[in-house]
């Protein structure tokens, strides 16, 4: 047991002090620029982000049965409003790339640091302005529209935030040790959507029906305010990731970053794109959609879904780290494709047992659908970071990123539930997410593994 001990703190030591000589080896010596050591600002600065802006999208898709009968006409087509519903979580994503064009040239041109100190700003404004929102029953039509405009908001601001916090997380870490800490930020983001599914838990287990949608909706949009606080204070303190040699050393500063990078990295962003279209259609079929899927067509209660959310979103939060070590030791393209092929395979039998009328199988079957996407999400972000040189990084992260999150991301609610009502057929959710699955397997076949190598100068 002692020896045990010993040697699991050894490990952690060797995670915080400089890499060994396997590392050097791989980069051919340390040289400047090349991050020897971890620094314990960078973990929470990549997580903190991509916390706040997860459970800010996270609490607007739990609650979406609620959402459309607040903001909607429900009574008179329920299934109309919900789909509103649906569609106007959509339109955030429909702006994500825009904000990662705008936030991702400044980034890539005046640094990571304070960039990523206004997006979270943006993003916590905007969630507790909906929050603050008159009803559907106090202002009619225009509640929708506020709606709209603050969500659209979200999407700006979201579209800016994991980009820059992978790039960020990315130039701050050791080589050998890069995929695990750029889990960290992938950690962020279920983090956050589990807090965000805890939260609606505990509401809709103390309140009624009649309550959440009078006043409690409001409360978790509310509680953003203190968490987006406590990111902009540690994001505020940091010093930037990319150094003046760093540039240099790639040509300097890119004038026009988006041009570069389609005239120069178009495989890199290509690539981008394509895995990340099974790494969106997964994290808001499994971790949003679900939800609404059990409670409609598997017939459990609100609080069963719920409950059945939340264990999944742990179960792959703490899964997560292991699998960004395990692409430090085995490199990326194994673990990328193992997880799609998986996705795949797992996908329709998983929903099958969802919609049976037993919850211990569906809760089973929704935990081993995270886990597939956790390997997915603990993986990407290195591997974006090894694509692209400092100049158009954040750029080329942002925008490969958030197209896809556009095509497949927020719109993945919203195509279930019109799936489920053009096929009428239980399993069609699970067949969009195996077809999203043969695009990032076929991307992941075409990847050079970059494991253990020192980001790219030009």
């Amino acid at each position: 047991m002692e020896a045990n001990g010993r040697a699991a703190a050894a490990d952690v030591n060797a995670l915080l002090t400089p890499a060994g000589p396997a590392v050097a080896a791989v980069e051919g010596g340390a040289r400047p620029g090349v991050p020897q050591a971890i620094d314990r600002r960078v973990v929470p600065a990549g997580l903190i982000g991509s916390m706040v802006e997860y459970y800010d999208f996270g609490i607007y898709g739990y609650l979406a049965t609620i959402l459309s009968v607040v903001f909607f006409a429900s009574e008179t087509d329920p299934t109309g409003a919900l789909l509103a519903t649906f569609a106007t979580f959509a339109a955030a994503f429909v702006l994500r790339p825009l904000g990662g064009l705008i936030f991702g040239h400044l980034g890539d041109r005046f640094g990571r640091s304070r960039i990523l100190a206004a997006t979270i700003l943006s993003m916590c404004v905007a969630t507790v302005a909906i929050g603050l929102l008159p009803t559907y029953a106090a202002i009619g039509v225009s509640a929708a529209f506020l709606l709209v405009v603050a969500r659209c908001v979200q999407g700006i601001a979201s579209g800016g935030e994991v980009g820059g916090a992978a790039a960020y997380v990315a130039e701050k870490s050791p080589p050998a040790r890069r995929g695990f800490l750029c889990s960290t930020v992938q950690l962020g983001a279920l983090a956050g959507a589990l807090l965000a599914s805890v939260a609606v838990t505990i509401l809709t287990s103390v309140l009624t029906h009649e309550q959440l949608v009078d006043w409690g909706w409001r409360i978790p949009f509310l509680l953003s305010l203190p968490l987006g606080l406590v990111g902009l204070w540690i994001r505020y303190r940091l010093e930037d990731s990319v150094a003046d040699d760093d540039l240099s050393a790639g040509g300097g500063l890119a004038s026009a970053p988006a041009a570069e990078l389609v005239r120069a990295h178009l495989p890199g962003l290509l690539r981008t794109l394509g895995l990340s279209t099974l790494l969106f259609a997964g994290y808001y079929v499994v971790y949003v959609y679900a939800s609404t899927h059990l409670q409609r067509t598997g017939g459990f209660t609100t609080t069963a879904a719920f409950w059945s959310t939340t264990v999944t979103l742990t179960v792959s939060c703490l899964a997560m780290p292991l699998f960004g070590h395990l692409a430090d030791k085995w490199g990326r393209k194994p673990l990328l494709l193992g997880a799609a092929v998986a996705f795949g395979v797992l996908a329709v039998p998983c929903f099958a047992l969802m919609n049976a009328d037993n919850f211990g199988m569906a809760l089973l079957a929704h935990v081993v659908l995270g886990l597939p996407e956790s390997a997915l999400m603990g993986v990407v972000f290195a591997t974006f970071a090894e694509m692209f040189p400092a100049r158009v990084r954040y750029t080329g992260i942002a925008l490969g990123f958030n197209l896809a999150s556009m095509a497949v991301g927020g719109t993945a609610p919203l195509i279930c539930l019109w799936l489920l009502e053009a096929t009428g057929n239980a399993l069609a959710p699970a067949w969009f997410l195996v077809a999203t699955a043969v695009i990032s397997a076929g991307t992941a076949l075409t990847l050079t593994e970059t494991r253990g190598t020192a980001l790219r100068a030009s």
